[in-house]
């Protein structure tokens, strides 16, 4: 009795050696390629991140739009990401310079014009709210629309929304993805 318990000891002895094999063969195979994916991420940083260096003139370039003579409060940013880069422009403007600003970006469609804030509007991978600004989807008053989807050279898309802040001025908001 004993010799048949300990065969069978040895039994379950071999798959625990085999899967010990296994284990010191591959594990180190596994830790490297692991070890490879941190060490990207630490040259490349956490993504998405804010570019500190992008201004309201860099931003309108890449969007491939002349900010208008009479914009005040510039407001820009561009959050590099994985794949694709956000970009975020905003000003105000002359209420009554607003329709031909739009005009010249030639949008696919006429503008809708929203009377009320989006209900449960979705976060936006970019917010507005990085430049201190309110989202235009939470926001009573705005005309908005797509621009271009695809745009030329590197831009992905653009969206433009305009709020009617009082009687005589009125801020744009630019999102592109690059």
């Amino acid at each position: 009795m004993t010799q048949t318990h300990h065969r069978s000891h040895q039994k379950r002895a071999m798959p625990t050696l085999g899967a010990t094999a296994l284990i010191c063969l591959i594990g180190p195979a596994l830790a490297a390629c692991s070890a490879a994916g941190s060490g990207a991420a630490d040259r490349t940083g956490s993504v998405p991140q804010w570019d500190d260096k992008a201004t309201p003139a860099t931003v309108s370039r890449q969007m491939d739009i002349e900010l208008p003579a009479k914009a005040t409060d510039p407001r820009a940013a561009r959050q590099n990401g994985f794949q694709d880069d956000g970009l975020l422009l905003a000003f105000t403007l002359p209420t009554s310079e607003t329709d031909a600003f739009v005009e010249q970006l030639k949008p696919e469609r006429e503008l809708r014009e929203r009377d009320k804030p989006r209900e449960n509007p979705a976060k936006p991978m970019t917010p507005f709210s990085h430049l201190g600004l309110p989202e235009p989807e939470s926001l009573p008053d705005v005309r908005e629309g797509q621009v271009c989807a695809p745009c030329g050279g590197d831009l992905n898309s653009l969206v433009v929304a305009v709020h009617r802040l009082d009687d005589s001025n009125s801020r744009v908001y630019l999102r592109g993805v690059d």
